[in-house]
């Protein structure tokens, strides 16, 4: 895997290292091994932290770190290149955890210079930290602490100016809420598994970034030609037109019409008012647009909430705080989802949450009276979350930690796998989406592997080897190649854009001419290294981590065209058993040596056999 550029065309080559506990910081530059092997984003996150990050860390610990990261696209004026991903030990699961971010501190942060950022230690005081070109300085922030995402970034701008890029934490962050996300641009968050809970532990409120340099390329001309053409495909697409007047929240109505619409805790796939919180009613209320940078399929929906405030909408806070809740007024769930945003809440997180509160007070395993569908009640509990008052410091943990203390039979709807709780998508009916939540390599997220609607479209009910091959076919492009170029892929998953436009869009920025043959193995290297991190931090597997929870294997749905369906057991074992030996892993998935010596990680395998036999 071994190669040298003369140039780093694409990349800059540098990763700015910063200990806020002694406010020190330093440059240095990578290999191209590193590049080469990893291309940037997700790649470069796992490698940094398997690499610099000790075993056993405390994710919430100052010597756990805080990875920013892009890849060679980012930044560069192509379609959808305005992405962040931003990576830890995860406080919520244990285990690695990311999420990519649209925001303009993606360009700002490679036009100062850097493909990486790592954060370690703990700022002796509240602090901003300022990237501006070279010039790199924690700022006291005590009069930002308790402000919102929004209002941090309105004063930041005031104080740097507006080109200044800012991505921040709300007072869930401050407050460690373990599904604390990072916010920017008013609506625009990222870092689901608890990433902003890792920036109030190490009393960062904010980075905020300002470059003034140029990107390398190695061919510009080319890369021009490429992009524009790229970009006026897009627009020739023929979903764009319903797609800038939607976006995701289509997906309502889709979800409704499949019964995969999570209702009530994921008790159901249906919904009776979806149609009271779906894209057209969305529409009589939209006020605007907003999109990440470099992008002209722009989804963020801008709404009046209940209060007259502007609230962004897609279709997972939708799912969560509305259907999910049992909650049929739209205004309303904008409501909770500004609410969240400027707390810094991850509103897939804050739906389960609720939802399992709601259930366990109908159940009587609470003191509290909830109601389903209580406005009030939601309202009353995003705020005692974000603050971890009350029931809402109990929930601050996640749905998995809250099961275990209330008992009561509770951990058997606990929606959640690995500790990170399952995004917008019931799977009563569809075993592949629920394999996809099982592996996906940050717990229960649809971003790796959205095969369900493939699956609806072929044998949904069938527990199939096609299935196992065409979940890992979607996570190498969509959990891999979208993920290490750092791109977004609605273009492609949404629109139909063409994937081979993508590494024509690599080589003329890199001059790396790469297959997919090249591009899957990359991915194949990153999920395999994921999956290494999580076995080295639990200190061994247990299939057990890959299935999903026992409420979709033992309680029917009662609604819906798809009622009485449940998952089978034995059949989502037997395609897990496949998914293992597709990867090259152990029945107990772990990967074998011979797999990690193949892809490129000899060196991380034998690391990995000082904590865990490793199957060869």
């Amino acid at each position: 895997m071994e190669i040298v550029f003369t140039s780093m065309n694409g990349w800059t080559g540098t990763i700015l290292y910063v200990d806020l506990g002694k406010g020190k910081s330093t440059v240095d530059r990578y290999p191209g091994e590193l590049a080469y092997g990893f291309i940037g984003g997700r790649g470069f996150a796992v490698k940094l932290l398997w690499d610099l990050l000790k075993p056993g860390t405390s994710p919430l610990s100052p010597e756990n770190l805080l990875i920013l990261a892009a890849g060679p696209l980012t930044g560069l004026p192509v379609p959808s290149s305005g992405k962040l991903v931003i990576a830890s030990k995860s406080p919520l699961t244990g285990g690695y955890g990311d999420g990519s971010i649209g925001t303009h501190a993606a360009v700002q942060m490679r036009r100062a210079g850097y493909d990486a950022i790592v954060l370690k230690g703990r700022a002796e005081n509240r602090s901003i930290l300022v990237v501006d070109d070279d010039r790199v300085e924690l700022v006291d922030a005590e009069d930002c602490w308790g402000l919102s995402t929004s209002e941090v970034e309105r004063r930041v701008k005031k104080d740097y100016g507006g080109d200044a890029a800012v991505v921040s934490i709300g007072p869930a962050g401050e407050n460690l809420v373990k599904y604390a996300n990072v916010v920017s641009q008013g609506g625009r968050a990222g870092g689901r598994p608890g990433m902003g809970a890792v920036m109030g532990s190490k009393n960062l409120k904010a980075l905020v970034f300002r470059g003034s340099g140029e990107i390398p390329v190695a061919d510009r001309h080319a890369l021009k030609k490429e992009a524009s053409e790229t970009y006026r495909r897009i627009t020739e697409l023929p979903n764009y037109g319903f797609w800038r007047r939607q976006g995701t929240m289509a997906t309502v109505e889709w979800s409704q019409e499949n019964s995969v619409l999570p209702c009530m805790n994921f008790r159901e796939g249906v919904f009776e008012e979806a149609e009271a919180i779906g894209g057209f009613a969305m529409e009589k209320i939209k006020v605007g647009q907003r999109g990440c940078p470099y992008c002209n399929a722009t989804c963020g929906n801008l709404v009046e909430d209940s209060t007259g405030s502007v609230s962004e909408l897609d279709y997972e806070n939708v799912a969560m705080l509305g259907a999910n809740i049992a909650l049929g007024d739209l205004e309303k769930v904008a409501t909770l989802n500004r609410m969240a945003d400027e707390l810094g809440l991850d509103t897939i997180s804050l739906g389960n949450a609720i939802g399992f509160a709601f259930e366990a007070s109908e159940r009587r395993l609470l003191d509290e009276r909830l109601e389903w569908g209580s406005f009030e009640d939601a309202k009353t509990l995003v705020e005692n979350i974000a603050y971890r008052r009350g029931l809402g410091a109990l929930l601050a943990e996640g749905v998995r930690y809250a099961s275990l203390k209330l008992g009561g039979g509770s951990e058997r709807w606990a929606m959640h796998v690995k500790g990170l709780e399952i995004s917008g998508y019931d799977c009563h009916s569809a075993p592949g989406m629920a394999l996809a939540y099982g592996t996906s390599p940050i717990g229960a997220h649809h971003k790796d592997a959205w095969i369900i609607s493939w699956e609806v479209k072929t044998d949904r009910r069938s527990y199939s080897g096609e299935k196992v091959d065409k979940l890992i076919e979607l996570q190498r492009i969509r959990g891999g190649l979208f993920e290490f170029l750092t791109l977004c892929r609605l273009p492609w998953v949404e629109l139909g854009l063409e994937l081979e436009r993508y590494p024509r869009l690599l080589y003329a920025a890199t001059g790396l001419r790469l297959g997919f043959d090249k591009l899957f193995e990359v991915a194949d290297r990153i999920y395999c290294l994921i999956r290494a991190f999580w076995v080295r931090e639990y200190g061994g597997w247990s299939i057990e981590l890959d299935y999903p929870p026992d409420r979709w294997f033992e309680e029917p749905t009662r609604k819906g065209p798809c009622r009485g369906s449940t998952l089978d057991r034995e059949g989502y074992g037997s395609m897990l058993q496949l998914y293992y030996a597709r990867r090259g892993w152990s029945p107990q998935g772990i990967p074998r040596r011979s797999t990690m010596e193949r892809l490129g990680l000899a060196n991380e395998a034998e690391e990995l056999s000082r904590y865990v036999n490793i199957p060869d």
